[in-house]
């Protein structure tokens, strides 16, 4: 509406009194009086197309009852009303039954249409967006060992021989016992081979001896 700027009068007719070189404001224009000096309507109505709009104001509310609307409301929020007054009687014109109801109607659907659409690209977003990677997998637990006390030691009136006793397991138990390893049989030959010799030598060495005993007794020293 060019006659809700509120800036100008639309004349120096309009603002400074009625007759001026500007002519009178649109809503004098249109109810074909003169503009006094502090006309209501002169700041929103201009004298060029104020007079179509003002039609529409007076012929749905009347200007007699826009002009009282007006003084009971501060002058610096004047301009909100008379545009919101010019765009209720533009829409009463229009549809006559529902006035603007019809528009708000279709702004409110506007909007539950859009929220839908912004529901179904939020939940098509969703979709695309890539998974979260799995969790890494937890770490191993690393055995605690309990302390070692004196009392894990095996106590002396066990019956178990001393060959058999390991005490590296009781300091470290994941270490695995592992048997003293055998000879190769060629060396078990070989030290029976020379074990057998030796006795061979120990039974010579005893005859010689004994036969020596033997000799001595038979003849025995001239006196």
């Amino acid at each position: 509406m060019s006659g809700s700027t509120g800036t100008s009068s639309g004349g120096g007719g309009g603002v400074g009194g009625g007759g001026g070189a500007g002519g009178p404001c649109g809503a004098c224009k249109f109810l074909r009086r003169k503009c006094v000096t502090g006309c209501i309507f002169a700041p929103y109505f201009d004298s060029e197309q104020g007079a179509a709009h003002f039609a529409a104001v007076h012929k749905v509310f009347g200007a007699s009852n826009v002009s009282k609307l007006l003084l009971h409301i501060p002058a610096h929020k004047r301009l909100d009303a008379v545009v919101t007054i010019c765009y209720e009687a533009q829409s009463r014109l229009r549809d006559p039954v529902y006035g603007c109801v019809a528009h708000i109607f279709a702004l409110q659907q506007q909007v539950v249409n859009l929220q839908a659409e912004l529901t179904y690209l939020q939940a098509h977003l969703a979709t695309l967006e890539l998974p979260s990677p799995p969790p890494a997998p937890p770490a191993p637990a690393i055995p605690v060992l309990p302390p070692f006390s004196i009392s894990d030691l095996p106590s002396a009136s066990s019956n178990l021989p001393a060959s058999t006793l390991d005490l590296s397991a009781l300091f470290d138990p994941l270490v695995q016992v592992l048997p003293w390893p055998s000879p190769p049989p060629q060396q078990q030959q070989q030290q029976l081979g020379s074990s057998g010799d030796l006795q061979a030598l120990a039974r010579e060495l005893l005859d010689h001896r004994h036969h020596g005993s033997g000799s001595s007794h038979d003849h025995p020293p001239s006196q």
